[in-house]
């Protein structure tokens, strides 16, 4: 497993760093490598909030994370490829800092600066294991990270980054943990320290997955249920619509506090606490019983002075805007059914139409997305492309993935496809001018990975 070709490349670089990297580690000192994979949103998607079943697969993309502890307690941070799109390669600080910062307070100092807002991702790591795990930190660090997961395509490059700086910390000042926990307190630093509201799954993949197989993750609030075996004869590719994606965006951030209304008003309805998981409701009960009952839209003013707010802690609830109601509340309903279908049409025998069953709930999936406001016109092209060649090019299904808005399609075939899946990327770039990257392939998560300790002069 250490022998994967980004780690040998990784361990490589350690050997002859890139001018920015270099006399970040001491020689003779031990450094410690940790790696999490990117995630392909299968099935599942923004229902993670609300409770669903989803399904995830790890990424052949990762990042990696090298860490050295020093004898101060100064916090260095390099990321190779960070010093693009106007930002600094290198941050610093000193750990003190977080002794007196809450997360608030750490949300307002990484924005500060917009050239090394990225590094709330890696130095938030610290914030989080001292405030929820109590670690004392009498050491700094030195921290190389080098991400080969795309940023803006929706398969959580932040996610993956978390997660590998979460097991070389916890591996270098010898903090034990469990994967699981691992990733809630990953997806902590990403809602309290960034200020991104993402769900789960994402921290949970990167933290948990297996090579080539489908994590099957009930969200209520992370609760793995092993994973689906993909049949031989299947396989699943990404298509980047060239659309940058972002979790901490406009638009899913007001889908996800339109789900939260809803469920606050299906809660009053029902005559019970609001922890209701909005998957846990069946879509006959839903339309039978609440759906009349939830506006298509509702002013936050208006919601604000009759359910007084909602359970969700990582959006607000504006009084002054509009937000759709409705639509993200029926998603993670449907969504929940969608899924758990999905992961139940896998485990029988490969027909043609199984696999059209298959393809029609990713393209329900899809059209859910859009219904919710989540949609975008290179997402929707590239479904319309796989549509359109069909089974006779051996393509069933496909979906727009994660938060939505942009980002990759995940794409449903016979194994054989691979040409196909050529094709359209092809017909992709001659209508947009934009080439998509194609993720293909599986890596493990940061547990099966696990860590390497390099001794001596690397």
């Amino acid at each position: 497993m250490h022998a994967l070709e980004d780690v040998r490349a990784f361990l490589d670089l350690l050997n002859a760093p890139p001018p920015e990297a270099q006399g970040l580690f001491r020689k003779g000192a031990p450094v410690v490598v940790a790696r999490a994979p990117g995630r392909l949103d299968v099935m599942g998607g923004i229902a993670d909030y609300s409770g669903s079943l989803v399904l995830q697969l790890p990424i052949h993309e990762a990042a990696l994370a090298a860490l050295q502890r020093r004898a101060d307690r100064k916090l260095l941070i390099t990321s190779l490829g960070a010093g693009g799109n106007q930002r600094q390669a290198r941050f610093e600080m000193q750990l003190e800092e977080f002794e007196t910062l809450d997360y608030d307070g750490a949300r307002v100092r990484f924005r500060r600066d917009p050239a090394t807002a990225w590094a709330a991702y890696a130095a938030g790591v610290f914030l989080v294991l001292m405030r929820e795990r109590g670690a004392n930190f009498a050491q700094g660090a030195s921290i190389l990270i080098d991400s080969k997961v795309p940023e803006g395509k929706g398969v959580s490059s932040s996610a993956a980054l978390e997660v590998a700086v979460m097991q070389a910390v916890c591996a270098g000042y010898r903090i034990g943990m469990e994967p699981r926990e691992m990733a809630l307190l990953c997806q902590k630093v990403e809602n309290l320290v960034v200020g991104a509201p993402c769900g789960v799954m994402d921290q949970m993949t990167a933290a948990c997955g297996q090579r080539n197989r489908l994590l099957a993750l009930l969200c209520q609030p992370a609760e793995l249920q092993g994973m689906v075996e993909l049949p031989e004869e299947i396989a699943v590719w990404g298509l980047d619509s060239g659309i940058r994606h972002a979790v901490s965006g406009a638009d899913y951030g007001s889908v996800r506090a339109g789900a939260f209304m809803g469920r606050r008003m299906i809660a009053a309805l029902a005559g019970r606490a609001d922890d209701l998981h909005l998957a846990n409701v069946a879509p006959s009960e839903f339309e039978q019983h609440y759906a009349t009952h939830v506006p298509e839209r509702m002013r936050g003013g208006e919601f604000l002075a009759r359910y007084l707010g909602t359970a969700d802690h990582v959006t607000e609830v504006q009084p002054d805007r509009d937000f759709p109601v409705r639509a993200p509340t029926a998603h993670p309903i449907y969504e929940h059914f969608r899924v758990r279908s999905f992961a139940e049409l896998l485990s029988g025998a490969v027909t043609e139409r199984r696999l059209e069953l298959l393809g029609e709930l990713m393209y329900q999936s899809h059209a859910s997305y859009s219904a919710c406001g989540l949609g975008s016109a290179g997402t929707d092209l590239l479904v319309q492309l796989v549509r359109q060649a069909g089974p006779a090019r051996r393509l069933y299904g496909a979906k727009i993935t994660g938060g939505g808005s942009g980002g990759t399609v995940c794409v449903l075939g016979r194994r054989e496809a691979e040409e196909s899946i050529q094709s359209t990327a092809e017909e992709y770039l001659t209508r947009t001018g934009h080439r998509p990257y194609v993720f293909r392939g599986s890596s493990p998560g940061a547990a099966a990975f696990g860590h390497l300790i390099l001794e001596g002069d690397q």
